[in-house]
């Protein structure tokens, strides 16, 4: 039966776009909008889709972009998976676990991208085929009156100026490149990618205002931040001003402009609400604030993790303290990844390769794909049973060496 459902995948052609987008969208219980209804968007890749036709109509859907992320210490290329939906009239058949294994395994085959990545529409699917949580997104909100920056933040000496899309573009991008080489869970944009983050459709914005942009510049007319936001004006029956400001993105290089912009957008009138739903639970921003209870965060899952080669990752990224362990891992479901691995790591670089030695650690796939951005500890995931230690001490080591400065942060919702 396995066999069966797999030989039916197949890329889909641009002809079928349309049915593709159909499809797409009564999965995920929405009528089809935007501008890329009849034809691929620009950072479409149908080469890397796979999905199922029958009887003419389009019954599952899958898609791959080839993706930059940034993890601790390095950038790697990324599978980033998305359109993933199964209709309801082919359920329980084994098509999506049909479509995971060969993403999978045609990765390992072809020596493409060593970690894919994806959003979960559904929080309970993904860790059957290995995929874990691997970084969070805080959903700070507040009420306005009491967000206020402490007295000594400093917030330099440049300024924050509104400015439309067209000047916005060119220095925000040149900040956000800047930025996500440092912070894993990031990924790169190039045009294409910049076009899609600031497609801004009047039918999505959900009463609110179109996004504004706003740039701070240096004394000397270099840019060192920028924040993208939008408002949404709404009163009480007394007449009393109850909107909301919803922020974006805010990013910056150094620590003044980060201030700078946050002091700005908590300076807007007839708001009672701040929202930043997309912000790290390690944002800095509750340490700029005098009051840091003001600001109540709702954490939820962000990007989910899976480890392709388990060799190939591991040796990627960096690691700040000195690593040399026997990692036993378990993957059934991709098993050329079942097995011992000797890892041996510090700030320069890595190596993982296979031995015969006994292990220091014992983990599945999830476990170590959870830890490899640097936000989930290993000991926390052998607080869960999900780590077994062999060597005593083997956890405090790796949980050191798999950690990181700055925390997992993914706002790039693909």
């Amino acid at each position: 039966m396995a066999d069966d459902v797999s030989s039916q995948l197949r890329p889909f052609t641009v002809d079928e776009w349309p049915a593709v987008s159909r499809a797409m969208s009564s999965v995920f219980g929405n009528d089809p909008d935007g501008p890329f209804q009849d034809e691929p968007s620009p950072v479409a890749e149908l080469d890397r889709s796979l999905g199922m036709v029958e009887d003419g109509r389009v019954v599952a859907t899958s898609g791959i972009y080839s993706m930059q992320l940034t993890v601790p210490g390095a950038v790697v290329p990324m599978a980033g998976v998305t359109w993933v939906t199964v209709a309801p009239t082919h359920r329980r058949r084994g098509i999506l676990t049909a479509i995971m294994r060969r993403q999978l395994t045609e990765l390992h085959e072809q020596g493409r991208e060593p970690v894919a990545a994806l959003w979960a529409a559904e929080a309970s699917i993904y860790g059957r085929f290995g995929y874990a949580t691997a970084s969070r997104k805080g959903g700070w909100s507040g009420q306005l009156e009491r967000l206020r920056l402490r007295d000594d933040v400093d917030t330099g000496s440049g300024r924050v100026r509104m400015v439309e899309q067209d000047e916005f573009r060119a220095p925000a991008a040149a900040v956000h490149e800047a930025v996500r080489r440092f912070v894993p869970g990031n990924t790169a944009r190039d045009a294409r990618w910049w076009d899609r983050a600031l497609l801004d459709l009047p039918e999505r914005r959900r009463g609110a205002t179109a996004r504004r942009f706003a740039l701070h510049t240096e004394a000397d007319g270099s840019v060192t931040g920028y924040a993208t936001y939008r408002v949404k004006a709404t009163w009480t029956d007394a007449g009393e001003p109850d909107g909301t400001l919803t922020v974006e993105d805010v990013r910056a290089t150094t620590p003044a402009a980060y201030a700078s912009l946050w002091q700005f957008l908590l300076a807007h009138d007839l708001m009672r609400t701040v929202e930043a739903p997309g912000f790290s639970p390690e944002d800095p921003l509750p340490h700029l604030l005098r009051d840091p209870r003001a600001l109540h965060a709702r954490p939820v899952d962000a990007l989910w993790v899976r480890l392709v080669d388990v060799d190939r990752a591991l040796a990627a990224r960096r690691y700040p303290a000195p690593i040399d362990l026997v990692l036993e891992v378990r993957d059934p479901f991709c098993p050329w990844n079942d097995g011992r691995w000797r890892l041996s790591g510090h700030p320069a670089g890595g190596y993982c390769g296979r031995t015969d030695s006994d292990p220091d650690l014992v983990l599945d796939i999830e476990a170590l794909s959870a830890a490899y951005l640097g936000g989930v500890s290993l000991a926390t995931l052998q607080g869960a049973g999900r780590v077994t230690e062999v060597s005593p001490g083997a956890v405090t080591l790796a949980s050191t060496a798999f950690g990181w400065p700055v925390g997992p942060s993914a706002s790039e919702d693909f």
